[in-house]
């Protein structure tokens, strides 16, 4: 079994959607607990939450944000931090400034259009030059540090969750496993704050007249979506190990350093 979903998630007062996403039943045994983190991201964080994230011993940040979105929303580490932050330069999203689920954001107004347009980012997002680049530099991270990483981007669902599932799938998670943690996403920590914060960021980008509905779908995340990624990975490279060989350079030999990193028998 898993680790129950009470253990793996960490309740903080300015860093939504932190969470460990190892305890996982794999292929060659099971997920370390500790060593893998997502979360959104820390520019709200209190000193509390970086006391606690401190205590994690983290020692890499892969941080799936565009420059603009991190000049406008800087991170905040603890007084003691002395690891590194690992991202690729340019933007993930095609509107500077944005999150990628606020970029599909200006022609919804239900629920229906909402769904519709998370479905077609999702097509795109295994793609996009900047993400791919910071994907590679997590896969390189994973399989040559031992220590804890912690993975985000704005709000921890979208990049973050299709690179947490890109891991567990790569490690050989069992499906089901692999939507549960993803769907995590809609209930971890205090998750109406996230939804909250990200409804008057939404709204002051792309108007009022949005449905509340269509505000909830573009904050959470739906099993269709994930499938969505890995359905075009599919059609594209005939398989997620296949992709992450040719795209994110997760050779035989990368895998199985990661394997060592993060399975334990």
């Amino acid at each position: 079994m898993a680790t129950s979903t009470e253990a793996r998630v960490i309740t903080l007062a300015g860093i939504h959607n932190f969470r460990d996403y190892g305890g996982y039943a794999a292929r060659a045994g099971r997920l370390r607990n500790g060593v893998l983190w997502r979360s959104g991201q820390h520019s709200d964080a209190t000193p509390e939450d970086l006391d606690v994230v401190h205590g994690l011993g983290i020692a890499t940040v892969i941080d799936l944000r565009g420059d603009s979105e991190r000049r406008g929303n800087p991170c905040l580490r603890h007084r003691d931090w002395s690891g590194n932050v690992l991202f690729h330069p340019g933007e993930t999203a095609s509107a500077e400034g944005r999150a990628v689920h606020e970029e599909m954001a200006a022609q919804v107004r239900t629920a229906d259009d909402a769904r519709n347009a998370m479905l077609r980012l999702y097509e795109t997002l295994p793609f996009r030059p900047v993400l791919v680049g910071t994907y590679r530099l997590y896969m390189t991270a994973l399989a040559e540090r031992e220590s804890p990483s912690l993975l985000h981007c704005l709000a921890g669902k979208d990049r973050t969750g299709l690179a947490a599932a890109l891991v567990h799938s790569l490690l050989g998670v069992h499906h089901d496993d692999i939507v549960a943690d993803y769907l995590l996403t809609n209930t971890a920590g205090n998750a109406e704050a996230r939804i909250e914060a990200g409804a008057r960021h939404v709204r002051e980008g792309f108007g009022r007249s949005m449905d509340d509905a269509a505000v909830r779908v573009l904050m959470g995340v739906e099993a269709p979506f994930l499938d969505r990624s890995f359905a075009t990975i599919a059609e594209r490279h005939g398989s997620i190990s296949a992709y992450a060989r040719d795209v994110l350079g997760v050779t035989p030999d990368v895998l199985a350093a990661m394997e060592r990193n993060l399975v334990e028998g």
